[in-house]
């Protein structure tokens, strides 16, 4: 598989970086196929460096705060009025209300109407297969509901923890992932909320917990000290790891 890293700010868009965006690929059965976890503000645009939207084979949401969903909006408009026609519908794998939170957020009435998107529900089917892809899901600590994702394809394992704060369910699902992308938008100096976020030493814990091959940070916003994030997870965790930056790339 390849991981390429199309948004990485925390909470919403950073002067460098679009919201939570993230492509996976694979080879299989004479083609690519490409799973897009999460759609953030801004995502759209710079998605477009790396492939054309119109080859997306399905998109994964963690859960719906508009940095991780609501460029799905702009993505309908593409797919339904495209000049060289309208895409093939779109799946979409969210959780429950995503279709009717989407459509409100088209506009007054509903408008865009989603029908280039065809949803699937995490509370009905955690377990979702996309071509190569198994994709399951475990329900982790935050406002709305929320999803962390472990990724199969080919033998090899991509674990994302969407936005969490600390919870045994994450660390159960990331056990033995090959590559581990992990929220950090807390730093441990500061007086937290709790089931939030993490800090970077709890995403170390819980990647060393796992025992995974790396850990791969990610959704800093930019109100905060990423360079104090690094240091929380150097203090934590002794293993492999990245803080994310646009078009990184991780082949695994």
């Amino acid at each position: 598989m390849r991981l390429t890293i199309v948004g990485c700010a925390g909470s919403y868009p950073g002067p460098d970086s679009a919201a939570s965006s993230y492509l996976v690929e694979t080879e299989h059965e004479g083609r690519t196929w490409r799973l897009l976890l999460d759609m953030g503000n801004g995502s759209l645009g710079q998605l477009q460096r790396y492939m054309d939207p119109r080859d997306i084979d399905a998109v994964a949401l963690s859960h719906l705060h508009p940095d991780h969903c609501i460029d799905l909006v702009s993505l309908v408009v593409l797919a339904k009025y495209h000049p060289a026609g309208p895409y093939e519908s779109i799946k979409v794998i969210a959780p429950r209300g995503a279709e009717e939170y989407l459509a409100h957020a088209g506009g007054p009435g509903g408008e865009p109407p989603l029908d280039a998107l065809n949803f699937a529900v995490w509370e009905d089917e955690p377990v979702q297969q996309v071509g190569p892809f198994s994709v399951r899901v475990a329900r982790v600590k935050h406002p709305v509901p929320a999803y962390a994702m472990r990724i199969e394809a080919g033998g090899s394992v991509l674990v994302y923890s969407g936005d969490t704060g600390p919870t045994a369910d994450l660390d159960e699902l990331a056990t033995g992932a090959d590559l581990f992308l992990c929220e950090a938008s807390f730093v441990e100096s500061a007086a937290n909320p709790p089931d939030l976020h993490l800090t970077g030493a709890e995403a170390g814990r819980c990647a060393a917990e796992a025992g995974v091959g790396r850990l791969l940070i990610t959704h800093i916003p930019a109100w905060t000290d990423a360079d104090e994030v690094e240091a929380d997870l150097k203090a934590a965790y002794d293993g492999p790891y990245s803080v994310v930056r646009p078009g990184d790339t991780f082949d695994f």
